[in-house]
């Protein structure tokens, strides 16, 4: 205490402190332009990286450009995160030194800690192993629609311990990705809609399914759909007997994403088609008992009661 009141502790203060000044501080200046500086070059070069990515695989007629696009985006992405922390670490451990702070200990203290958390954490590390995994082997990607365990949405993004997937209400849902059991990907490379259409027992099912591909033809030649449909309808044939119909099945293959519009258009189209052509689509009947006995009414047009 008696030191600080002292007028040699105050010089010597204000010696040392502008000899800092004068010799470290334009260092850690210079180190701080030249962080934000590597940032930015960061930053525009995986900018012009994925342009550039995207481009050759826009001329490349072999390559789906939608599907690139969204492997290019999620790689870039964790490129970008994984470069940032690196800088980071960099630059605390130059500014540590610039203070007189020793590192060395500190390196060495976080590896022994790295090592401890490592047993303790092995959740942790399974989650970061799944994530490389998975963007590795190229399962999903941020853009594609998926379901997993159950939950079906939007992935918005995949990190390497985390997958966020937004389902159609808009709820984010946060999944670990080591806890990840199953996981499917509905538009990968290309997606399909199948149908299960239903009509009478009464109708000719050789009729029946020319219909339906008149109708998928249609779509095909349409300017509006043409481009998003990959293949002509594939009619299976008739499918099962169900309780009150006879069950005819089909598949329209589409570009990834665009099968769930196509198929709305589909079933609406071939809608008209059966009421052009008068062809019963099943629906349940209500019998309507009058009174104590079991016997049914009889209606006219007009929904009036006869008598018996």
């Amino acid at each position: 205490m008696k030191q600080i009141l002292e007028s040699t502790f105050w010089t010597e203060l204000f010696k040392n402190g502008q000899s800092w000044l004068i010799n470290e501080l334009p260092g850690i200046l210079i180190v701080l332009v030249l962080f934000f500086l590597a940032i930015r070059i960061v930053r525009f070069s995986l900018i012009k990286l994925k342009r550039n990515l995207l481009n050759c695989a826009e001329k490349n007629v072999n390559i789906d450009t939608v599907e690139a696009g969204k492997r290019i985006h999620t790689l870039t992405s964790i490129i970008h995160s994984l470069i940032k922390i690196i800088l980071w670490v960099i630059f605390i451990m130059i500014i540590l030194e610039k203070f007189g702070i020793n590192v060395a200990p500190i390196l060495a203290g976080a590896g022994i800690i790295g090592l401890a958390v490592g047993f303790g954490a092995q959740e942790l590390v399974r989650d970061f192993i799944s994530g490389f995994f998975i963007l590795l082997e190229n399962q999903i990607r941020a853009g594609d629609y998926g379901i997993i365990d159950g939950t079906e949405g939007l992935v918005e993004t995949i990190e390497l311990r985390t997958l966020t997937l937004r389902d159609l209400s808009g709820v984010a849902h946060i999944f670990q990705n080591g806890k990840i059991n199953r996981l499917s990907n509905m538009t990968k490379e290309w997606s399909a809609m199948v149908f299960k259409i239903g009509v009478a027992y009464k109708e000719d099912v050789d009729h029946v399914i020319r219909i339906m591909q008149e109708v998928g033809d249609k779509m095909c030649r349409d300017q509006n759909y043409k481009e998003k449909i990959l293949e002509p309808l594939l009619i299976m044939g008739l499918d099962k007997f169900d309780d009150s119909a006879v069950i005819i099945k089909a598949r329209l293959k589409t570009i990834p994403g665009e099968q769930w519009a196509l198929g709305r258009e589909y079933r609406k189209l071939l809608k008209y088609a059966f009421d052009q052509h008068n062809i019963e689509i099943p629906f349940p009947h209500t019998t309507v008992y009058w009174g104590d006995k079991i016997d049914t009414l009889k209606l006219d047009v007009n929904n009036q009661i006869l008598e018996k």
